[in-house]
């Protein structure tokens, strides 16, 4: 229609009534707006960190996806990640985000989450540290060492260091074995 607009409380009340969760977050990482389906699943985390929302093996990956999406380098990002329920349940979520601009300038980022599954009780102990979470992860993904180094910018040899001592915190021997127990279709033998 000629002449007219679409209003900012018109907008928001749609996406307010939208399923899926929405949300954005500042320049400093600080949850602005959520609809009622994001505070179902995390609360009202409006005025916090986003990071606090985030399994501890994640927040490393969300704020470089976060950092790029500020500094204007990824126009769209959709990723995997887990998020942690007000009550405490692991989700694994695909997040589709993109940068709010006023003119030229990056002010935010406005982001969805498509999909939400409860993940499974870990089988691997949580005393492992954030970087041994992601390099699990990495290697249930089928990552070599040499893409393992690529996707976290470390050097070959830092990678196989982590992935030694990951072994050694589970137990195991092997990169299969590590994978299976996160799967829970590994049974440690007894000591």
């Amino acid at each position: 229609m000629a002449g007219s607009s679409i209003h900012d409380a018109s907008l928001e009340e749609a996406l307010e009534r939208i399923s899926l969760p929405t949300y954005t977050v500042d320049t400093f990482g600080i949850v602005t707006w959520m609809n009622a389906a994001a505070k179902h699943y995390v609360g009202d985390a409006r005025g916090k960190q986003f990071t606090s929302l985030v399994a501890p093996e994640e927040i490393r990956h969300v704020r470089e996806v976060f950092a790029r999406k500020i500094a204007g380098n990824a126009p769209v990002t959709d990723f995997e990640s887990i998020v942690v329920s007000e009550d405490g349940r692991r989700l694994a979520v695909q997040i589709s985000s993109v940068p709010l601009l006023d003119g030229e300038r990056v002010v935010g980022v406005f982001g969805q989450v498509s999909s939400v599954e409860e993940e499974p009780e870990p089988s691997v102990p949580l005393e492992l540290t954030p970087r041994q979470h992601e390099i699990l992860r990495l290697l249930e993904r089928g990552l070599s060492t040499e893409e393992i180094a690529a996707e976290l910018h470390l050097s070959e040899a830092t990678v196989r260091n982590h992935i030694r001592r990951l072994l050694r915190s589970l137990g195991v021997h092997s990169r299969l074995q590590a994978v299976a127990l996160a799967h829970g279709d590994y049974v440690r033998e007894a000591a």
